[in-house]
């Protein structure tokens, strides 16, 4: 615990200034003009799924409370401001006794999103809404990422264990550590990084690398050494030199004469290059014919969904799979475009003027008002019907038909009945005091897997995955249909 904890010290360094500076100058513009204490609502959405998804994964709102509980400005970061010689003093004396006092609410981690949904909401003081900003992106859109990766990763693996293996390609130290964080969250069984299991309880995982090998005079001797130090988990790396001529060969002999003798049975055996579908095959056929059938084959090299499904339909007997680059990095498409933008400002007698941002590219219109979001699961069946954003105080009767409708083609209407609503969203901090409960990251691991069954299989598929639905209430589109026709007439 003690390790745990120590852990956690080292990544809750203040985050305060870690903002983009235009926060900065915004906020002194804010207080100068007296709109200091003015209440507002910000919202963080996705316009698009990674990959050409039918769902990404919410991940890293651990990190986002962790944050805000420690939001505060320094006498180091005082002075820095003061020296940029750009904020009043007035402004720097507010920051100097800056207490965080907004609410903030957010879908749990590990549940399926979409594009356009209200994922964090932000009400508070402006400054203080807009300030947090970066951070709030920053810490969703990476773990949303890599989760969401994590998750297509896993899912074609077909029930196969995936491991993390990433921490060296990762894009510096956090995108190693929170990385192997989301990536857990997305259903890997464990991690290469070390400090992630220290931190976060996440199996740390690996056995050697081909330098092991390459130190002893022979393969042979490489392996039996390797077996007298780990026999109750030997793994053996088998292609360093010719996976079915010495690699397998060496790995057969070493566990009959040295972990048989001790009553121990090989954990497996890894291979890292060459046409592993195929080598995969041979080894396995060697492996079975010595009397090694329980010896599990893993597979590695520059992974990602696509190989480990094709590499499957192909026959290949992998057991295990270890991901790195392709995953802690989510190559294909490094960038999950979360927004944040203004929803509503509160009048001083608790009225929102619903605020709109316009835009020719339709994604890019935003939602007025402070809202609520919805999943409707068909009470039968358990799946996932839709999801439905509505006004904040809307309440969504699930023992009567509830009409739907698309927001952009209003004539398409679907009436939903024997189906139960959930809110998805839970609240995080009430005027600045954290109220979350906190919860254990194989407890999110296991939610995570529970939802995305909840999805059809059409909404899962990899290529041209069915659209699935989002759609405003009745009234939260009368306000965004005004407020779009006031603004474009």
């Amino acid at each position: 615990m003690a390790d745990q904890e120590r852990g956690n010290q080292f990544l809750r360094e203040n985050m305060t200034m870690l903002t983009d500076f235009y926060e900065l100058t915004m906020a002194n513009g804010y207080f100068a003009n007296g709109f200091a204490d003015t209440t507002v609502y910000f919202d963080m959405f996705f316009r698009r799924v990674p990959d050409g998804g039918g769902f990404a994964i919410m991940a890293g709102v651990q990190q986002l409370v962790e944050y805000l509980e420690n939001l505060h400005f320094t006498a180091e970061d005082i002075a820095f401001l003061r020296a940029k010689k750009l904020f009043s003093e007035d402004f720097l004396n507010y920051l100097q006794n800056f207490e965080f006092s907004c609410d903030v609410w957010a879908v749990p981690e590990g549940t399926p999103i979409f594009p356009g949904e209200p994922i964090v909401t932000v009400r508070g003081p402006v400054v203080q809404a807009q300030f947090i900003e970066t951070m709030v992106l920053l810490s969703i859109n990476h773990q949303s990422m890599i989760a969401t990766k994590a998750n297509r990763i896993v899912r074609a693996a077909q029930g196969r264990a995936v491991m993390e293996f990433g921490s060296r390609r990762a894009q510096g130290c956090d995108g190693a550590v929170y990385g192997a964080r989301a990536a857990y969250i997305g259903g890997c069984c464990g991690t290469a990084c070390t400090i992630s299991d220290r931190r976060f309880g996440i199996p740390a995982l690996g056995t050697m690398a081909h330098s092991w090998v390459q130190m002893f005079d022979t393969e042979l001797d490489a392996f039996r050494a390797y077996a007298k130090e780990y026999p109750h988990q030997c793994t053996l790396l088998v292609d360093t030199y010719n996976v079915l001529k010495s690699g397998v060969p060496n790995a057969i002999r070493v566990f009959r004469e040295e972990l048989l003798p001790q009553g121990f049975r090989p954990a497996g055996i890894r291979i890292d290059s060459g046409d592993i579908t195929y080598l995969s095959r041979k080894a396995r056929q060697m492996l079975d014919d010595a009397g090694f059938e329980d010896c599990k084959i893993c597979a590695s090299n520059s992974l990602d969904e696509y190989i480990i499904r094709d590499m499957l339909i192909q026959g290949a007997q992998v057991d295990s799979f270890g991901v790195g680059e392709r995953l802690i990095t989510s190559s294909s498409e490094p960038v999950f475009g979360g927004v944040y933008k203004l929803s509503g400002v509160e009048t001083p007698d608790g009225a929102i003027i619903p605020k709109i941002k316009i835009s020719e590219n339709v994604s890019k219109i935003t939602t007025p008002c402070f809202k609520k979001l919805w999943r409707l699961f068909d009470r039968e069946s358990g799946k996932a019907i839709a999801d439905l954003i509505t006004l904040h105080d809307e309440v969504v009767d699930d023992s009567k038909p509830y009409v739907l409708f698309d927001p952009e083609h209003v004539w398409k209407r679907k009436q939903v009945t024997n189906f139960r609503a959930v809110n998805l969203r839970t609240q995080l901090f009430a005027k600045g005091k954290k109220v979350a409960k906190e919860r254990s990251l194989q407890e999110i691991q296991d939610y995570c897997r529970s939802q995305v069954d909840t999805l059809w299989d059409e909404v899962t598929r990899f290529e041209n995955p069915h659209e699935y639905y989002v759609d405003l209430s009745q009234p939260l589109w009368d306000i965004k249909n005004r407020l779009i026709c006031e603004h474009t007439m």
